[in-house]
This record gives structure tokens, sequence and C-alpha cells, in this order.
């Protein structure tokens, strides 16, 4: 029987310490951190770890706003959207994760993209809008 993405991934342990670099990542990234400037990123961790632990076939349970709502006004740029994308293939990378499962786990992901991006531009950088209201802080997290 083939194994599920989860499994390929490493199970929990491993996309935890995934989530937990690429959030530093991103936190690091000048062409994206002005997004999260507002953010629990406890909440936030929490969140990306149900969510790719459920969409690649684990246990988990993701339970956050839809990406949709989740997004709304944060002015999100295509050039944004993409240099996520880049600290995520650079974080997988770090860990080996194998292309096949990167392409795997991309394919999933990437749809969210046009729930996320608001703004048809290459630019990065820009600033949180003021209209942006962010999801209240978890009461537990994972760190």
């Amino acid at each position: 029987m083939e194994k599920t993405l989860f499994e390929r991934l490493g199970g929990a342990d491993a996309i935890t310490a995934v989530v937990k670099d690429f959030r530093d990542r991103c936190g690091g990234d000048s062409r994206i951190n002005a997004k999260f400037a507002r953010t629990d990123m406890a909440r936030l961790t929490s969140m990306l770890i149900d969510q790719v632990t459920e969409a690649s076939g684990g246990p988990a349970k993701y339970t956050g706003r839809d990406m949709k709502t989740t997004h709304t006004y944060m002015g999100v740029t295509t050039g944004e959207f993409n240099a996520l994308v880049e600290d995520l293939v650079a974080t997988m990378n770090k860990f080996g994760v194998g292309k096949a499962e990167q392409d795997e786990l991309l394919g999933i992901l990437g749809p969210l993209k046009s729930d996320i991006v608001e703004v048809d531009s290459a630019a990065t950088g820009t600033p949180l809008p003021d209209e942006y209201e962010a999801a209240p802080a978890l009461t537990t997290a994972k760190g």
C-alpha cells in the first residue's frame, strides 16, 4: 500500500519542524514580513501545522478561517505570494524533502492562490493595509 504524503513528509514531527522553520524564514524575509505585522505567530504556526497535516493526509483537522476570509484586506500581491512559495521551497530543500513530495504539496496548496492574492502586481514588501483584521490569538498553541 502506498504511503500518504503525510507519511512521506515524515509525519507530525517533521511537518512541525518544517512549518516552524518556514515561519521564521518568512519573518526574516523583507519581501513579505510586513504582511505578518499583526499576526499572532503562535496561532499562525498552529494553523499551518494543522493545515499541512490535514492536506497531506495526516490526522489533524484544520479549524482556522478559510483562506479568502483570512487574507481579505491584506493586499497580498502576486509577487508576495510567489516570494512565500520560494520561502517554502527553500525550507523544504533545507529539510531534504524530495522533489515528488514538494510538487505534491505545492499542488495541493497552489490552488489557494486565488483566495490569497488580492493585487495582481509583482511588487513585494507592501505594507499591511489598516483595514486588515487579524484572527484572534489562540488560547493554546503548538509553539
